[in-house]
């Protein structure tokens, strides 16, 4: 592929769904004006639960074909967010397994993603890298967001992967961590309590792992009319993300604007103008050269 845009971004995911909770609205809002975006996703989710009953067989405790219609659901939510560049990390092989939850027995599992060799899939990535030529790259933090193993290890891929790169000729300008602000999730939860529901039952934002302090926040992509398509690539997924529970609850409750912005901590290259009054970036792509 011959990538001639500009602006290129690139970001690594561990399953289908992630990449729409945590950048729906960037994703769409940067291939609306024109930049190339690309997905990666490390693994296909086979060890999801699974939320429609009438699918349960498909359970990795049962038939064992949730991945393969998961790489279906992200077709479609990538569909709705205008994205045609997608990938998972070392096809066209399927390479590596979704590892369960922490502490899982799948973790031990050979072919899981967690157990995987860094370097070995660092180089799948460096591929794409070297091919796309990104200036700007999204992943988790060090934690993966809340600890799940394939988060983990898809940020220590990605941080791994532009080292590498960059010892074959290619530096990416600017690297963010995806970042939830305590208090944006505190402001989720009050609303929350006042129509008598909850969000992933906590009764504090100290209550859920992912939620950061906001000095974390160096950057917020704010773009509310791309909820929408968020919202859309959402429902995507449904096997993932039920209509009826706290993610689409806090859309309702809070209005479409509690979708409308992104956050994010940068860990490598500099801040840039545009700010924000909180004097947070507003461009991921700020001070980039093409």
């Amino acid at each position: 592929m011959r990538v001639s845009a500009n602006k290129r971004l690139l970001l690594v995911h561990a399953h289908p769904d992630d990449e729409t909770i945590n950048n729906g609205v960037t994703m769409a809002k940067y291939a609306e004006s024109g930049a190339h975006v690309t997905l990666v996703t490390c693994t296909r989710g086979e060890e999801g639960e699974v939320l429609v009953p009438e699918l349960l067989n498909l359970a990795s405790s049962k038939d064992d074909k949730l991945g393969e219609h998961r790489e279906i659901e992200l077709k479609n939510a990538m569909k709705e967010l205008g994205i045609s560049d997608f990938r998972f990390l070392g096809a066209p092989i399927k390479k590596w397994r979704d590892s369960g939850m922490m502490g899982a027995p799948q973790n031990d599992r050979n072919d899981v993603f967690w157990q995987c060799d860094l370097d070995e899939a660092a180089t799948e990535l460096v591929k794409i890298i070297l091919e796309i030529k990104p200036q700007v790259l999204i992943t988790y933090d060090e934690f993966g967001g809340y600890g799940h193993p394939d988060h983990i290890k898809a940020h220590r891929v990605a941080m791994r992967a532009a080292e590498l790169a960059l010892n074959q000729g290619w530096q990416i300008s600017k690297i963010y961590w995806n970042t939830m602000p305590r208090s944006v999730i505190q402001m989720g939860i009050e609303k929350m309590k006042e129509v008598g529901s909850d969000f992933f039952g906590a009764e504090s934002a100290d209550d859920l792992p992912f939620a950061k302090p906001d000095e974390l926040v160096t950057t917020v992509v704010s773009a509310p009319e791309f909820v929408p398509q968020k919202l859309a690539a959402m429902k995507a997924h449904p096997t993932q993300i039920s209509i009826d529970g706290p993610f689409f609850a806090l859309s309702n409750n809070l209005g479409l604007s509690v979708w409308g912005d992104e956050y994010y901590t940068l860990v490598k290259g500099e801040k840039a103008a545009p700010f924000d009054n909180n004097g947070r970036e507003l461009d991921i792509f700020a001070g980039v050269k093409s």
